[in-house]
């Protein structure tokens, strides 16, 4: 479940305009987003949420949700990366809009500058991903985030990925 995949235009507005301005969505704009798309078909056989959650708030806000609907939460992985590499990782990332190809100016760079390889048509940078924008997000994220690593692994169910590797070893 993606805060991108709800068909409601109002709610991806006000997400577009808080990701640009480099902050993170709120909890009662999320725990909106997450409740309409549990309750879609495309989650009747099981779920995966991305960047979710982000908060202890968040976090027993989903608690309460599944035990109300008795759903077991299986697992939660959480990504290890220092977070230097990841501003660089994030921050060279373009995109092709229509097709949603990835690229990067150091890892996997297009064979043209800014074009996409299949199309040749120009590839867009989102505006949050940019260093000063990821600085101040991974800031926010240490405050408010990592504390659902001790909360899940107390849980037993944190999966922890040393993501420092290679992407086929991770």
């Amino acid at each position: 479940v993606s805060t991108q995949s709800t068909g409601r235009f109002s709610i991806r507005k006000k997400v577009a305009r808080t990701l640009e301005a480099g902050e993170l969505v709120t909890d009662s704009l999320v725990i909106e987003i997450l409740e309409a798309n549990l309750q879609s078909d495309a989650c009747k056989l099981g779920f995966m949420l991305d960047g979710f959650p982000r908060t202890l708030v968040q976090a027993e806000k989903l608690d309460s949700y599944l035990g109300e609907h008795n759903e077991p939460l299986n697992n939660v992985v959480e990504f290890k990366v220092n977070d230097g590499v990841l501003v660089d990782r994030i921050s060279g990332r373009m995109i092709h809009q229509a097709s949603g190809r990835t690229y990067h100016e150091v890892f996997a760079p297009p064979k043209e500058h800014m074009k996409d390889d299949v199309t040749g048509e120009p590839l867009m940078k989102r505006p949050d991903d940019n260093p000063t924008v990821l600085k101040r997000r991974l800031d926010i994220y240490h405050e408010q985030t990592a504390p659902l690593i001790k909360f899940y692994a107390d849980k037993g169910v944190l999966r922890s990925v040393d993501a420092m590797q290679s992407p086929e070893k991770v």
